[in-house]
């Protein structure tokens, strides 16, 4: 008679440790100190640099056209402030707009063709006093531009003599002072850019009978677009931001810009009761420097990362 043997092999079962408070609360540790603290950090700046603005927004739409009153975020929805830039005849609002719109395209431009070239000069050139005129350049922009403020207005006003276009309370007198401080940090910052431009290409293009005007223009500019659109949207928003040096300069409110009509709105004798007006400007104002900056966001990132890099 065979017996016949039946042998189950029962391995033990996988025992799986319940997930205990002590041990929840180690990794929640553990993720903060990787990469919690990052989100907390980002959340506080994030709220820091949105409140202002969130602030201004809401006053600007806000019936009581004071701070005080505008204490409640979106208490109120009107748009009389709004309407007051441009129905009040003592206040040129839309002229501001433009006459803003207008330097800070033409400077803009100027800054970053001039500095393009001076660029272009030190990096791609060798000429006596060239390591001088950088670290000059470079040296000047340690003393801000308004310090010669009184020495730029007694200039202009002398040159108005003689040809009243570029002379004071001119908005062509205005471009002309901003595009004399044209030559400094963005000269330098495009330099950098320049030095990573393989040299090779310029000797091809000259061995071809290309003069330095063509590789300049058909060859460098092309390359080089993301530090152009940098120094372009960082002279812009300098530009149109200016209060020091175009309040000195400007003196009718036809030819004002917003900074200075806005600042001097807002020191009158109505000024307790013009904030709603005064913050409804300030959001139109924005408008052309954001469309701008997320317009152009790629290339920054770009040109300020590779123009650093030497």
């Amino acid at each position: 008679m065979s017996t016949t043997r039946t042998a189950v092999s029962a391995a033990p079962p996988a025992t799986f440790a319940p997930s205990t408070s002590r041990t929840r609360l180690a990794r929640a540790k553990f993720w903060f100190r990787r990469t919690g603290w990052r989100h907390v950090v980002g959340i506080v700046l994030l709220f820091w640099g949105l409140f202002p603005l969130v602030y201004v927004v809401s006053t600007s739409f806000n019936t009581s056209g004071t701070l005080a009153g505008s204490n409640r975020l979106f208490r109120s929805f009107t748009l009389d402030n709004y309407r007051g830039l441009f129905n009040d005849p003592t206040l040129p609002y839309a002229r501001w707009w433009i006459n803003t719109l207008v330097v800070g395209i033409i400077c803009s431009a100027g800054i970053t063709f001039l500095s393009a070239i001076a660029a272009y000069a030190f990096s791609r050139m060798r000429f006596k006093g060239r390591r001088l005129g950088l670290q000059t350049v470079v040296i000047m922009q340690m003393f801000p531009q308004f310090l010669a403020v009184i020495a730029l207005f007694l200039l202009m006003d002398g040159f108005g003599g003689y040809i009243p276009f570029f002379g004071i309370d001119t908005l062509a007198g205005l471009i002309l002072v901003y595009l004399g401080g044209a030559l400094g940090v963005n000269t330098y910052l495009m330099y950098g850019y320049f030095n990573t431009i393989p040299k090779s290409l310029d000797e091809a293009a000259k061995l071809d009978g290309a003069s330095h005007v063509r590789v300049f223009f058909t060859i460098i500019l092309p390359l080089v677009r993301p530090i152009l659109v940098v120094v372009g949207v960082l002279s812009f928003i300098g530009v149109t931001g200016d209060f020091i040096i175009a309040s000195v300069m400007l003196k009718s409110p036809e030819n004002q810009t917003v900074a200075v009509g806005a600042v001097r709105l807002v020191s009158g004798e109505r000024r307790n009761q013009v904030w709603g007006v005064f913050t409804a400007g300030a959001v139109l104002a924005a408008i052309p420097l954001m469309v701008l900056w997320l317009r152009s966001q790629k290339h920054i990132v770009t040109g300020l990362s590779s123009g650093a890099v030497k």
